[in-house]
């Protein structure tokens, strides 16, 4: 009986038993009450995983921003803020998620993007978020202008480019000085000293984000070095800065060999602060897959086992609108029988309905014997899952549901055809 081992997630086969479950609740039941294709949710999991970085950072006034982009769920953001947790946004969308979710968290969002709008920045001026972050000179004199406008001041960090090079996958690296994101930071003194004349404006930190999914801690600590060294020439041209933030990135590991959660937590807070020097302002950080990927599944149903030639395809009723990442960044996801039948692993591609060769959650990949009616789990889902999921094929978003200890509850219906047809008039 082939068993996938899952150890850094909260999904197990229990002592003696032969299905996988999600802490206490199986998710043969989940798939009979909710039906599949279905995303699952640890709660547990989520609270534990933000608690570490709230732990390795306690000896500094912090305060651990989630990156909304990567599950914007109401219910994982209510449950973040109820941990004390602020929030990441990069859109209005996001912002209006946070305020319908926890209103009282709106102090505690930091807006980031390259694109923002006149009328996202109003909304984001009305709710009274903590800063914005302006990724060019011309975003500043539009803040100004809004906020000049609106009669408030807006208080806002450059997000500077420390052209720091992560190892990742290039579509989600970002702190290089030809990536769209950010502000050089050799400009980054003139243009505070510009503001600083403006009366509409305060600034009040300095940001930074180098990109996603980056496994090792020095990159962190070598873009926070050169951020901490623009911190003390601003305060020397008189210019006083509350807040750095380090933004997100740090990775999990997508397959399933050890990974100690709370150690890479550790090591991450450890070079950030190491790299502080004596900046004795306001820590933000970003996280968002570490936060929530290991902690989420999409819960799949075997349609057909087809072979062709010498490749056999396993055919499930998820698709690449439901999960893109395998599609769109070759990304890896364990995948696990819920229930494991006995005999040998084959090599197999682990595919889609939709209608394009590029439908599929693995290739080439070993796995257990599966037949039609199987219940299969693609692991670490939790993360740019569901946010990136879409209708294409007219096809229905999944259900998602959330389990906290022996109990699980949806929070997400599945959509229906009304709910795609209504936005269309013929």
């Amino acid at each position: 009986m082939a068993k996938v081992k899952i150890s850094p997630r909260p999904f197990s086969y229990p002592e003696g038993g032969a299905s996988l479950h999600c802490g206490g609740v199986s998710l043969e039941s989940l798939a009979r009450r909710y039906g599949t294709p279905l995303y699952v949710y640890s709660a547990d999991r989520i609270v534990e995983r933000l608690r570490m970085f709230q732990r390795a950072l306690a000896g500094r006034d912090h305060l651990v921003c989630y990156a909304v982009k990567a599950n914007s769920a109401l219910a994982i953001l209510k449950l973040l803020a109820q941990e004390g947790a602020g929030f990441d946004i990069v859109s209005g969308g996001e912002l209006e998620r946070v305020l319908a979710a926890a209103p009282d968290a709106a102090g505690r969002v930091v807006f980031s993007g390259v694109g923002k709008t006149a009328a996202e920045i109003d909304l984001a001026l009305k709710a009274g978020i903590m800063e914005f972050h302006a990724e060019s000179e011309a975003e500043l004199n539009l803040l100004a202008a809004r906020a000049r406008k609106l009669r408030v001041r807006a208080r806002f960090a450059l997000r500077v480019n420390p052209d720091v090079f992560a190892e990742t996958h290039p579509y989600i690296s970002t702190g290089l000085r030809e990536h769209k994101f950010g502000i050089d930071i050799r400009s980054a003194v003139e243009i505070y000293r510009r503001a600083a004349g403006n009366r509409w404006l305060e600034a009040h930190g300095v940001s930074v984000h180098i990109g996603s999914q980056i496994r090792s801690a020095l990159p962190f600590g070598a873009a926070i070095e050169r951020v901490s060294k623009l911190v003390r020439q601003l305060q020397r041209a008189g210019i006083v800065i509350h807040t750095i933030d380090a933004g997100g990135g740090l990775g999990i590991d997508y397959h399933a060999g050890p990974f100690d959660a709370a150690a890479r937590a550790a090591e991450y807070a450890a070079a950030i602060e190491n790299a502080l020097g004596g900046f004795a302002g306001r820590l933000l950080i970003e996280p968002g897959r570490f936060v929530v990927a290991q902690a989420g599944a999409l819960l799949a149903r075997v349609l057909y086992v087809k072979r062709n030639g010498r490749k056999t395809f396993v055919i499930v009723d998820a698709a690449m609108n439901d999960l893109i990442r395998p599609a769109l960044y070759q990304a890896w996801h364990e995948i696990a029988p819920v229930r494991p039948r006995p005999g040998k692993t084959r090599m197999v591609d682990v595919v889609g309905p939709v209608c394009e060769s590029g439908d599929f959650f693995a290739r080439d990949r070993a796995l257990g014997p599966v037949e039609p009616g199987d219940l299969v789990a693609l692991l670490d889902a939790g993360a740019y899952g569901m946010a990136q999921s879409s209708n294409y094929n007219t096809r229905l978003r999944p259900a998602e549901v959330l389990v906290e200890g022996k109990r699980a509850r949806l929070i997400r219906r599945r959509e229906t055809m009304a709910d795609l047809l209504a936005p269309e008039m013929l």
